[in-house]
């Protein structure tokens, strides 16, 4: 199948506007774009869709520019939102679009010949304000403007000039890449739509017989309603540091059966036959997972490549199995990252029961000694019954870590 009936089979196509001469258009390569507003350090999961599209797209032999708003940034997209963006300084956008460059290039390979990545604080910190009003400004009437749903939904709660003048900033970008780098389409969330649309506008009325394009694809919400790429700790980030590989492959591994399907439609590069192997298994055998498994599997190699996935995976065993005396300190790191950690004030054995009370993994001295005698603690995956048990360095993992759990799942990390 041709790139759009591979989109449109993985529910990728929300709108686009003129189908029919845009499959002419793709059956040759055809530069396009899309644009990552720079207000984090990271990329997350939510912008994985996009850039995965991009992928796709690349694939397919098209050419993607990732543009990064440097310029934009500093004004704030209204779109999706009911109040405005608190606008961060000229360096802290430099900064973050630098990252995001850093990110994006993983995926696309700028160097590589056939991606290329473009910042608009290029060409946007040039504009002096005579001539956006006069190259830009004037080619769009206020009710055009004014019946753009990222402004419509606007109205009531107030929306200020600023982020008013977004969508005019964004199309004279889609102008200056079709002018300069010959991009004939532009790719977005179905929130972007107005935006796009209005680039195409401009395009249009400033001469150019070329047909230009506008894509997007639907935003996503998980089957229960909630919002795509978040957790209860907070936004899944695609930067190690921010959400780890293992917090990266748990999220996926818990997607449900009702999402997990569409996730692997809508993120992997499996194939239409793979894919439907899979929902048979959801159907037929969901106890096992094998989708769930599968999807974590591929969106940990694409985002953080095949050791990442190895020590995701020999974590979850460990923690599944309780036998966590068989992980590395990196990996205790990353397993325990959000459990609660006691900093030992000393460097020397020390009673269990009296660490038990110091690190707060019990309340007192006597339900430390219940706990104990009753079986409940562990140390490093093994039961501990001896009131008078003493634990010394040979029982850190890494010479820095021991792991007590208390009955099944309370997990406290002691760090030396």
């Amino acid at each position: 199948m041709d790139i759009i009936d591979d989109l449109k089979y993985r529910g990728l196509i929300n709108q686009v506007s003129d189908e029919e001469a845009l499959r002419e258009v793709l059956k040759k390569p055809t530069t396009f774009y899309c644009g990552f507003d720079p207000t984090a350090n990271s990329l997350h999961a939510g912008n994985l869709l996009v850039i995965v599209i991009m992928m796709r797209l690349q694939r397919a032999g098209h050419h993607p520019i990732a543009l990064v708003g440097g310029g934009t940034g500093m004004i704030g997209d209204p779109s999706g939102r009911s109040t405005e963006r608190q606008l961060n300084t000229k360096e802290v956008v430099a900064s973050y679009a630098d990252s995001l460059k850093k990110q994006l290039d993983h995926f696309l390979h700028f160097n590589e010949g056939n991606a290329t990545f473009a910042n608009n604080a290029e060409w946007l910190n040039k504009l002096s304000t005579i001539e956006f009003l006069r190259d830009v400004g004037k080619y769009f009437t206020l009710n055009y403007m004014l019946s753009k749903d990222s402004v419509q939904t606007r109205l009531e709660s107030g929306i200020s000039f600023t982020e008013f003048s977004y969508m005019l900033l964004q199309s004279f970008d889609y102008l200056n890449l079709y002018e300069k780098k010959g991009c004939r389409m532009q790719i977005g969330g179905s929130d972007q739509w107005g935006n796009i649309t209005a680039g195409l506008e401009l395009i249009r009325k400033r001469g150019h017989e070329e047909q230009a394009f506008a894509m997007t694809f639907p935003l996503i919400t998980k089957s229960d309603g909630t919002k795509f790429g978040k957790s209860m700790g907070g936004a899944i980030w695609l930067d190690p540091e921010r959400t780890t590989p293992y917090e990266w492959y748990q999220f996926w591994i818990n997607a449900s059966d009702d999402d997990v399907v569409n996730f692997l439609k809508y993120f992997t590069f499996l194939t239409k036959d793979e894919i439907e192997a899979l929902a048979k298994e959801v159907a037929e055998h969901p106890e096992e997972r094998k989708a769930q498994k599968a999807l974590a599997r591929e969106m940990t190699i694409l985002v953080h490549g095949e050791e990442s996935l190895k020590q995701a995976e020999h974590i979850s065993q460990a923690l599944f199995s309780g036998n966590v005396a068989q992980l590395s300190g990196a990996e205790i790191k990353q397993g325990f990252k959000d459990v609660p950690t006691y900093q030992a004030p000393r460097n020397e054995p020390v009673k269990l029961l009296d660490l038990l009370v110091e690190a707060g993994v019990t309340s007192s001295k006597r339900q430390a000694r219940e706990d104990i005698t009753n079986g409940a603690i562990y140390v490093n995956g093994v039961r501990r019954t001896d009131l008078q048990d003493v634990l010394t360095e040979e029982d850190r993992i890494n010479n820095t870590y021991i792991i007590i759990r208390r009955g099944k799942k309370k997990y406290t990390l002691i760090q030396f």
